[in-house]
């Protein structure tokens, strides 16, 4: 329990409010229980006669600490024989009724009212833990990502989320509630008898192992099997994203055997947790019952010899409230075993939240509004984080309004170099510089403003192509929206199709042929207005008729902009400024496209093999 408070005490710690409230109510529902059933015992009484005695008032200022259970049932059954003198055994038995029932009303209502008060909690703190899982998500680095399997951070923002909400919600209200009720019953049953209380808590160390030897190593099994679920959602994932390579190579029975032995060792694991939970209430049930009997057989034996401080009346009312104990101690170990599965997953959500994010800005970032003169590449190393040298002794200078272009074999580090600038990730070694400002000394914001980003896989949302073209200004009027679709020869297919700007594209534009999902991201570099371009492979999955009406919008969008241009088709990039080849992570050659060509180099042999 230690580690779940650990876990959640955040969390707890934002709904300070509800709890004191529900703490309060619970308190008061152990209260109002007790006295209803210190009502049996002048019920019992009264029908069955097992007391004769006639009692005489005890004022209640003399009562003390030593003595409060004596006076209290002492005048307890002075008052209900006097109603019994008065109306009548009938009608006493039917006014105590009456008292029980309104203190179980009290009960029932301070106990509705503990659970919904905790009710803003429950559903409060899931939803924090999703909004934190996706707020770390958007800020962790894209290197995290390329290092973790998608199906598996999905099955930890979904599956393990859901298995965090499943143990908060049987958990919870038993982990609050049940501390209360357990504290006051065995105050209660102290103030009757110590001694016997004693005995009782010799017996208890019994249950709490049998209880502790059913919940051992859940957590460990069911860390497991979350394992294992994301394990089978990541080849479903894999499945989804690959189908038309499976259904090629004929592969579909290799793939459903690899997904059939994943799920089969996902089942068993789950029989196995599942069984170990189940244990928990007969397990409880059984050894609970085995104490009562202990504990009858006890105070039996003390009342038959006369050593006992409490009459037989007292003897079963104190039965009453330990066999009431008896709930709340299940009802916890039940919340331990929902715990363990629960902490289970923490952990693993954990691995999202307490990921480092490398990608700090300083406490008092500079801001940049744009390029004034150019940027600097000087002396840059990148090394990935488990050692591999990607960029080696990089420098290059941008100026301003200049079209500079990569080009080299893949693994060159030409899409990392680039990367580097937007700070995706932050250089080992050297600077990078926009009109002397070190980019790391800006703020994120402001630096990401300032470059306009169209990439070989145009990356669009599920929403509609208005949505998509005004995905990073806010507030774009329908105007600038068609202006920029128009610059990027879009605004006519978008017209012909269903709904105008207002069709959706499907799930990452699945809707729309690659050249027009192209198109819709040039319009949304457009309407961004970038004074800094990152084109990385705009047209190399196009075809021919696509790839022209690209280029054409790539033109008009590189007018009066730094851009920075990898491609593998030299031919979108003979116009270049300035052509740098990368081989291994190093600048080998550097020039225009007439000048590389007369070197005789990579550039020459990259050159001629696309002219083969």
């Amino acid at each position: 329990m230690k580690n779940f408070y650990q876990a959640m005490g955040p969390y707890f710690a934002r709904y300070k409010k509800f709890i004191a409230g529900t703490f309060l109510l619970n308190v008061a529902a152990a209260i109002f229980n007790v006295f209803s059933f210190s009502i049996l015992l002048p019920i019992l009484q009264i029908l069955f006669k097992v007391d004769t005695e006639r009692y005489s008032f005890i004022p209640w200022e003399t009562a003390s600490v030593n003595n409060f259970v004596d006076v209290a049932k002492n005048n307890g059954y002075y008052y209900s024989q006097l109603l019994i003198d008065e109306h009548g055994p009938a009608t006493t038995l039917l006014l105590l009724g009456v008292l029980l029932a309104i203190l179980t009303f009290f009960k029932t209502a301070t106990y509705f009212g503990g659970s919904a008060m905790l009710m803003p909690l429950r559903t409060g703190i899931i939803r924090d833990i999703r909004e934190d899982i996706y707020r770390k998500i958007i800020g962790l680095p894209l290197s995290f990502f390329s290092e973790e399997r998608k199906g598996d951070i999905l099955t930890r923002v979904s599956t393990d989320v859901n298995e965090v909400d499943a143990s908060i919600n049987s958990s919870l209200d038993m982990i609050i509630k049940n501390p209360i009720f357990i504290l006051i019953y065995l105050g209660t049953l102290i103030i009757i008898s110590w001694q016997l209380t004693l005995f009782t808590l010799l017996v208890v160390p019994v249950l709490a192992w049998g209880i502790g030897s059913v919940g051992k190593k859940l957590k460990a099994k069911s860390l497991q099997m979350q394992e294992k679920l994301s394990d089978s959602m990541s080849q479903i994932e894999e499945t989804l994203g690959g189908l038309r390579i499976i259904k090629a190579f004929i592969a579909e029975k290799k793939m459903l055997s690899r997904f059939i032995k994943v799920n089969n060792e996902y089942r068993n694991i789950a029989n196995r947790v599942a069984i170990r939970q189940s244990a928990a209430h007969p397990v409880s049930e059984f050894l609970g019952t085995t104490m009562i009997v202990i504990v009858l057989w006890f105070g039996g034996w003390l009342i038959f010899t006369g050593n006992s401080t409490i009459d037989a009346n007292l003897f079963i009312y104190y039965l009453v409230i330990l066999y009431t104990t008896l709930q709340p101690i299940k009802d916890l170990s039940k919340a331990t075993y929902a715990m363990q599965k629960g902490l289970a997953s923490m952990e693993r959500i954990n691995k999202i939240l307490d990921a480092e994010n490398n990608i700090r800005e300083m406490e008092h970032p500079q801001t940049i509004e744009s390029l004034q003169h150019e940027i600097c590449i000087q002396n840059v190393d990148f090394c990935y984080s488990e050692g591999r040298t990607v960029l080696n002794n990089v420098n290059l200078t941008i100026p301003k309004g200049k079209t500079i272009a990569l080009v080299g074999q893949s693994g060159s580090g030409k899409s990392t170099l680039v990367d580097l600038i937007p700070r995706y990730h932050d250089v080992s070694k050297g600077s990078i510089c926009i009109d002397g400002k070190d980019i790391r000394n800006l703020s994120l914001k402001s630096l990401r403003s300032l470059i306009g980003n169209v990439n070989q896989e145009a990356i669009l949302f599920n929403d509609t192509i208005f949505n998509n073209i005004a995905f990073g200004v806010d507030h774009a009027t329908q105007e600038q929206v068609e202006a920029a679709a128009r610059i990027a020869n879009a605004h006519d297919f978008i017209m012909e199709s269903e709904h105008g700007y207002q069709t959706n594209v499907g799930d990452r534009g699945c809707r729309l042929s690659g050249g027009q999902r192209q198109r819709i991201s040039i319009a949304r570099a457009i309407l961004k207005n970038p004074p800094i371009l990152i084109l990385d492979e705009a047209t190399s999955a196009l075809d021919t008729e696509s790839e022209r009406l690209v280029q054409e919008a790539l033109e008009r969008l590189m007018k009066s902009r730094t851009t920075i241009a990898i491609a593998h088709r030299l031919s979108t990039i003979k116009n270049a400024d300035v052509i740098y080849v990368l081989h291994e992570g190093r600048i080998v050659e550097q020039g225009t496209h007439d000048h590389l060509l007369q070197l005789g180099g990579y550039y020459k042999r990259l050159h001629d093999m696309q002219q083969l």
